[in-house]
């Protein structure tokens, strides 16, 4: 049996969505459109005969904000009827990004345990399997809708419909040439705060679907950006600090908008240079890998 397994995740923000609600968690997620990127959640999990003990953590400590590993891992023992007290089994999850501020770090934690324990376990889901139980996870946390997906299979995905991957339907915009991705972030924002608020998710709902069929008639990284900029405008998410930078980007950029949801700017762009002191990744086209 195999004692340890190592996979990497890509983070992914969101350009734009639409919220499509369903009694079935499965079916439950969204529809929209975003970008992956280079960097994201390295997650290493390692299994050996012990008293049931289990250690989650980021970058080798404890985090509280990561409420969704435990989570997976109770998803996982559910849904394959698996007795973990004889073994002892640790986690860690390593990032760069900060957690709660848009770039999907709860999807990548739950893709990282569901893509390594159960193997690790002698279960072997498909990546379509493997991936539900991530959804799942992130459903229940009201943490995210569409991420897991997206971080499946990287670039810059078009979700055509929601749920679980076994469920949704995904496409995705050609990259013809590296795309930078230049990010800022200023604070930390709750997803459930926001997707579970009646008043912004009808904000959302109402410019998200517009904007679907837009990006649809007109499938390109360029219009990508320039609806996801309308769409942080629409749902009057932008502080003054948060316009005042990406004002500043979009005069160097392709174009800059609102990761959502989080505090942090992002902008697309075909050189990493810019004037101040930013992030500088690129979109990732790969997806989830094992290292």
């Amino acid at each position: 049996m195999i004692k340890e397994l190592e996979v990497f995740v890509p983070c992914h923000i969101t350009g734009f969505f639409e919220i499509i609600d369903n009694i079935d968690p499965l079916l439950r997620g969204s529809r929209g459109a975003g970008i992956t990127l280079d960097e994201g959640v390295i997650t290493h999990t390692s299994i050996c005969e012990g008293m049931g003990n289990l250690k989650i953590t980021v970058n080798g400590k404890e985090d509280k904000l990561n409420t969704i590993s435990p989570v997976t891992v109770d998803i996982i023992k559910s849904k394959y009827n698996l007795d973990l007290s004889g073994y002892d089994i640790t986690i860690n999850h390593d990032v760069n990004l900060p957690i709660g501020a848009g770039f999907g770090t709860s999807g990548s934690f739950a893709l990282g345990i569901s893509f390594t324990l159960p193997y690790l376990l002698g279960v072997y889901p498909t990546y379509k399997e493997a991936g539900e139980i991530a959804h799942l996870a992130e459903i229940s946390q009201s943490s995210g809708l569409g991420d897991v997906i997206s971080e499946i299979y990287g670039g810059c995905v078009i979700r055509l419909q929601p749920g679980s991957p076994v469920n949704g339907v995904i496409d995705k915009i050609p990259m013809t040439q590296p795309i930078y991705v230049i990010t800022k972030t200023l604070g930390l924002l709750s997803t459930s705060s926001i997707i579970d608020d009646p008043i912004y998710k009808k904000r959302i709902n109402d410019s998200g679907n517009a904007l679907i069929n837009k990006l649809l008639k007109n499938p390109c990284i360029s219009e990508f950006i320039k609806l996801s900029r309308k769409f942080s405008e629409n749902t009057k998410l932008l502080t003054p600090e948060l316009r005042e930078i990406i004002e500043i980007l979009n005069d160097e950029t392709m174009g800059s908008s609102l990761a959502m949801l989080g505090n942090t700017v992002f902008a697309l762009s075909t050189t990493p240079d810019v004037s101040l002191d930013y992030n500088v990744t690129k979109i990732n086209n790969t997806g989830i890998h094992y290292n």
